[in-house]
Parts: C-alpha cells; structure tokens; sequence
C-alpha cells in the first residue's frame, strides 16, 4: 500500500449493457486536495443497484465507468488536521456521480467516511452502506411508531434485512413477502409474518391479518408497477416509502388512498451537493457500526469475490437474477 507508486489498478466497465463489458485497466495514482483522503481500498461490496445501473447506465457517467459504491479502506494519506488520520480504517458509501471503488485507491471527503471501531472485520463492515443506509432512511420516511403494521415488499433482499430488524426496535409489526425459501430467515429477524409473494391466495391472506383497511407502512423495494399494486394495500392517508421509483399513479386510486408518499435515495447526497445529507451518510454509518458491534443488528452472510473481470461479471449477472444467496465482496489485493 505504498503511495510513492504512480500507477494503479481499475476495473472498467466499458459500456453499460446486459454482456458487461468488463477490463482491467492501469491508471495513474489520484491525488487528493484539501479536506479529502487517500483511501487505499481493500473491500467492495456490490449491490444490485450496482448490476441494475452496470447494465442500464446512469445520465451522469461517461464510459469507461468503474462500478462499486460500497467500500472499505485504510487512509493513507490525509492533510494536516484532516480526520481520519493516516492509518484509520474507513467506510463509506461513494459518489454515485463519479467513478466507483472497484478500484485500489480512491480519493475521498472526510466529512462522508465512518471509522471502523476495534472488534468488526471490514469485509463485514463493507456490506451495510448501500443496504443498511436506504433501510434506515426507509425508516425516517414512514415515522414507525410502536404498534404500527409494515409491510415490506421483495423482502428476501439486503435491504429488508436491515428494516425489519430497525422496525422491530420500532414496535412495528412487519409483514415480509418474500419467496418461501427465504421466509424462515426472515421470521429469525423479527418478522411477523411472511407471506408467499409467488402465492396466487396473497390478497386473501392479507385480508385475513390485518382485515379490510391495509397496512399503515409499506416499504417498497422494487418499484415499477409493484408499487402500485402496494398502494392497493395501504390504508387511507398511510405511508409508503419507495427505494426504485415508480410509474403513473391512477388519479382515483391516488384520491382514494391519498398516500404519504415518500422516495429514499442514498446517491441524492451527492447528486444534490448537499453537505449536511452527505454528513448524514457519515452518521448512518456509524450508527450502523455500533449497532453491529452492540449485537443489535444481525448482518447477512458473505462470500469473497477475486479482484478480477470475470468474477465481478458473473457477480453482477447473478445479482441482476436475485440468485445470489449470500452478500458479494470484492476482496481488492495490494501487490
């Protein structure tokens, strides 16, 4: 991890598209400037928003782009007075407008980066930014109070891992509906029911739990039209949270429900340059720490991906199918 070298390794990502077109490039060392880190990267966890924009593309990203959001590193290199200091292992969850971390050295704001403490293994700590942060920020927007029903959609993914457990410390009572394989783990973190999405009787058996009224929360994961179609299921006036977007709103079923909307996005910090909400990364990252560390907040199980372009190919390919049964790390080796 010397910072004399010149040159480093990428991984690039030459043109978005379902083949991701995957290259290892050699490229020059960043610098950083004032108030920012040189942050030698030794983790990158993948996300499925990271496959879904691998093969999409994003309007702000010019080709070749490096993927990866999620990252854990050791400081390297920090300015007089710029905390962390040189030695400091970080985590953060990176600027969606700007190259990714799959990649062995980066250059980050201090401000948005959370110190590892003593006692968690940063291939641990690399899954909770992307996943851990929308679920929190899922949280704040639906105001959970005790007693109150949640419903989580496509449930079997890494966000509703870390929201049914932050919902439960709530008081809420959770609904997940998720393929049948995946209802056992869920119950074991915390909820209540789990309901088969693939089941053609799901309506009836959320008429039999919670009657005709529909839930007060719902967390949608997926967007598009499953959005909708949670709308259907939210009592008059409740609140729904949405991680992807979504379509047209039918005018009367909007005036029928007249929802509390409500749109999490974690790359809104840096796509809207606002500091207080990158600052908030800084601090959902640490709560998210403690909580691991504390035994509050159980972590999905990982399995370590090699630093190259076929296996970060496949990675993506796999989480695009949701078959990935265990969260993807990109363990990055320095020569």
């Amino acid at each position: 991890m010397s910072t004399e070298q010149t040159k480093m390794k990428a991984l690039e990502l030459r043109s978005h598209g379902l083949d991701f077109d995957l290259v290892m490039s050699e490229q020059a060392m960043p610098e950083p400037s004032s108030n920012e880190l040189l942050v030698a990267i030794e983790y990158v966890a993948l996300n499925h928003l990271d496959a879904r924009m691998a093969r999409d593309g994003f309007s702000q990203w010019d080709y070749p782009h490096i993927l990866g959001l999620d990252a854990v590193g050791t400081v390297v290199q920090a300015g007089k007075g710029v905390f962390p200091k040189a030695g400091a292992r970080v985590l953060f969850n990176a600027n969606l407008a700007q190259k990714g971390m799959l990649k062995e050295f980066a250059v980050v704001p201090n401000h948005a980066v959370s110190e590892l403490p003593t006692g968690i293994s940063p291939e641990v700590a690399v899954i909770l930014p992307n996943a851990g942060m929308a679920a929190l920020l899922a949280i704040e927007k639906l105001k959970l109070t005790e007693g109150d029903s949640l419903a989580i959609n496509s449930a079997q993914g890494a966000v509703a891992h870390f929201a049914i457990q932050y919902a439960k410390q709530k008081g809420a009572q959770v609904f997940a509906f998720a393929q049948k394989e995946h209802h056992k783990r869920l119950r074991k973190l915390g909820a209540d029911f789990a309901f088969d999405c693939e089941s053609e009787s799901v309506c009836d058996q959320i008429k039999r739990e919670i009657g005709p009224e529909g839930f007060d929360c719902i967390l949608n994961t997926s967007g598009g039209d499953s959005f909708i179609e949670d709308l259907r299921h939210l009592r008059f006036c409740g609140r729904i949270a949405c991680l992807n977007g979504f379509g047209h709103i039918p005018e009367e079923l909007l005036f029928e429900k007249a929802p509390n909307i409500g749109v999490v996005s974690i790359g809104g910090a840096w796509l809207a340059n606002n500091l207080c909400a990158q600052q908030h990364l800084c601090f959902m990252g640490q709560k998210l720490l403690a909580d691991v560390k504390s035994g509050q907040l159980k972590v999905p199980d990982i399995e370590l991906i090699e630093f190259s372009a076929q296996a970060v190919k496949d990675t993506l390919s796999c989480l695009l199918t949701s078959s990935c049964q265990k969260r993807p790390v990109i363990k990055i080796e320095h020569v």
